[in-house]
């Protein structure tokens, strides 16, 4: 009786892991040969995994990645594609995220540029930061609907709060002027707080050019490139035969 009242009250609490934990010791006879310290020290660490589970889940569902199954240590380093492993480490370590810094993957098409950037972010929310994926065109359109609603404020403020942006596929169609004053505005507000990824078939060095308008691209590649970690892939494509995926 007394058992069935701890368990209820556990689970009213909503300590799910320590009743799981709880019940498991209950059908283990053996584990009474530990001591009150060593059982309730199991009850408190399984609490904690499952807290630590739970919210990493929750960070992979809302970042939306592309590919939700990349991760870092996946990474083949034989491709041909020109990847430093002690970068990629160093990066892996999340202290571009504590210091608001930017990542910038380019190359031409199928070379794993989205794949690799989302590793990097499953990598931020295994460590606890929030994550947002979005192509650049999706997002630029959605940016544009939250202006015609009323919601931009509340959209952008949503962006600036996420700890890593990734934002895929940047430059892939021209910028009106409103594209141009969305993205200063997103990069703006992440200057010191967040960090950002762009993934581009576009070289850098013509980033300027593609934005087309010199006042407006000097801002936003001062925000950009000044604090960036560049990493521009080679080699031809590896997409593999199936739909929509690229290879690691």
């Amino acid at each position: 009786m007394l058992t069935q009242h701890t368990m209820a009250t556990l689970k009213h609490l909503k300590l799910d892991g320590m009743a799981k934990a709880f019940e498991e010791q209950i059908e283990q006879p053996a584990i009474n040969a530990l001591c009150f310290e060593e059982r309730f020290g199991m009850l408190v660490d399984r609490e904690c995994n499952h807290r630590d589970t739970r919210r990493i889940t929750r960070l992979m569902k809302n970042a939306k990645f592309k590919f939700p199954s990349a991760c870092i240590e996946d990474i083949d380093y034989r491709a041909s594609r020109s990847l430093d492993e002690r970068q990629i480490a160093s990066l892996a370590s999340g202290d571009w995220i504590r210091h608001a810094q930017v990542v910038i993957f380019t190359g031409l098409t199928g070379v794993g540029k989205s794949w690799l950037a989302c590793a990097l972010g499953v990598q931020a929310c295994r460590q606890g930061f929030s994550a947002y994926y979005a192509r650049a065109p999706r997002l630029f359109e959605e940016l544009k609907i939250a202006h015609a609603d009323g919601s931009f404020i509340s959209r952008i403020n949503t962006l600036a709060k996420t700890d890593v942006l990734l934002i895929d596929d940047f430059a892939m169609a021209p910028m009106g002027t409103q594209e141009r004053l969305d993205l200063l505005e997103i990069l703006d507000d992440r200057t010191t707080t967040g960090a950002t990824i762009f993934t581009s078939q576009l070289p850098t060095d013509k980033w300027h050019q593609y934005i087309n308008e010199p006042t407006l691209a000097d801002a936003i590649l001062d925000r950009i490139l000044h604090r960036s970690h560049k990493l521009s892939l080679k080699g031809e494509s590896k997409r593999k035969p199936v739909k929509n995926q690229e290879d690691k």
